[in-house]
């Protein structure tokens, strides 16, 4: 089709020469130095049109050769682009293939061709990228010292612009620092972070990491429900981690004040929580709060019904723990939930201490009985009933009573 179309052209181009050309009968005179020439004007203008022509293929000639040096120059600059380029994909296919060594040779390789390619000299990102892969390769090998010269050099050339590669470069220094032990040094990283970065899930799971071993189980704690609430652990899962972190800064306090302070702290739904409660009560009640355990379990205890059988237990073993100067109006509440769940073993045991810590003995002896008796129940609580029932024999001087209570406590399990 396109020779078609040429051989159209030519017959148009050669119709319109000879329908111009043809009937020119115009002469052109040229006079030097004594000489006249006489042309005619069709030839005149065919070699005025010739002369043009090879004047612009002249000058084409003359700038190809003066351009020979820097079209050497830039084909030899290209190759070395290649060069970088090819080495840095090989670096990153070593390192994802477990290759350390070969990764961090080729990483070197792009690095060392950086200064002599005009074009990747000023690609910041080009240079952070072979740097974090050298960095890497050389942590995998256990090179900490070449490591962090390579990092701090990294972290030079990331400071001077915010990039992908500069966030990049923070995380895996981060990342690497809590491979080392060193929580500090990671939360400082992560802190230098921007706020959007600061806020991605692998960073936050960073955070999570060094807060826990720099023992700050109550920053660990938030940082733990920012990554429930970006979904970033099941809801079981998440579940167990944040009851666990609560424990855990609750077990670091050491008196009422401190108590107080981080009770303020927790997030609403922490203290609503009945294993977090559970745990603050028993935590009060070794630092001698027994009265604010209780101020903190008296809530829940009209809302048992509403919780599950396990979340029941944890709370009975708090009020054990907390029961010694327990109020008298704890009982009617104590009483409706003996006979609403009297088939749980660990709700009845905590009614029959409480009855006996009243001196309620006639009444304590029932649920105390049911609670030793139950093989659900965890040894600890049921060698406390027996030992209670024990206790409540010899108060009603029944010796032999006593005795038996005390031998079925040793017997337990």
């Amino acid at each position: 089709m396109r020779g078609i179309v040429w051989i159209v052209l030519l017959f148009v181009v050669a119709v319109v020469a000879a329908t111009t050309l043809g009937s020119n009968d115009g002469l052109v005179t040229l006079y030097w130095a004594g000489w006249r020439t006489d042309l005619s004007l069709n030839l005149f203008v065919i070699l005025v049109l010739g002369s043009c022509a090879l004047l612009m293929l002249a000058a084409k000639a003359l700038s190809a050769l003066l351009s020979l040096p820097r079209r050497a120059e830039d084909w030899r600059s290209l190759r070395r682009e290649r060069a970088a380029q090819t080495a840095l994909r090989q670096a990153l296919a070593e390192y994802m293939g477990a290759r350390y060594g070969r990764a961090r040779k080729a990483a070197e390789q792009a690095l060392a061709v950086l200064p002599r390619s005009r074009s990747l000299a000023a690609d910041i990102e080009f240079r952070l990228l072979a740097q974090l892969l050298a960095a890497g390769s050389r942590h995998r090998l256990q090179d900490h010292s070449g490591r962090d010269e390579v990092l701090q050099q990294a972290l030079q050339v990331s400071g001077k612009r915010a990039t992908s590669a500069q966030e990049a470069t923070r995380l895996l220094a981060a990342e690497w620092a809590l491979d080392d032990g060193d929580a500090q040094r990671a939360l400082e990283l992560l802190h230098s972070l921007v706020p959007g970065a600061a806020r991605r899930t692998h960073a936050l799971r960073l955070k999570l990491r060094a807060t826990r071993m720099a023992r700050q189980p109550l920053e660990a704690l938030h940082t733990a429900r920012l990554l429930a609430k970006h979904q970033a652990f099941s809801p079981a899962v998440a579940q167990g981690l944040l009851r666990a972190l609560a424990a855990e800064a609750l077990e670091s306090v050491h008196d009422h004040q401190q108590l107080q302070r981080l009770w303020g702290q927790l997030d609403t739904s922490d203290r609503r929580d009945p294993h977090v409660v559970s745990r603050a009560a028993s935590r009060a009640v070794q630092l001698g709060e027994a009265a604010q355990a209780r101020q903190w379990l008296r809530p829940f205890w009209s809302q048992l019904d509403r919780m599950s059988a396990e979340e029941r237990a944890v709370l009975a073993q708090a009020l054990v723990d907390a029961r010694h100067g327990i109020e008298a109006d704890w009982l009617p509440s104590l009483e409706s939930a003996g006979v609403a769940f009297g088939q749980e073993a660990a709700v009845q045991a905590a009614v029959g201490m409480v009855l006996s810590e009243r001196q309620l003995w006639g009444k304590a002896r029932s649920p105390l009985a049911h609670a030793a008796a139950a093989d659900t129940l965890s040894g600890r609580s049921r060698r406390a009933a027996w030992r209670e029932l024990a206790a409540i024999a010899r108060h009603q001087s029944q010796e032999e009573e006593a005795q038996r209570c005390e031998r079925a406590a040793a017997a337990v399990d």
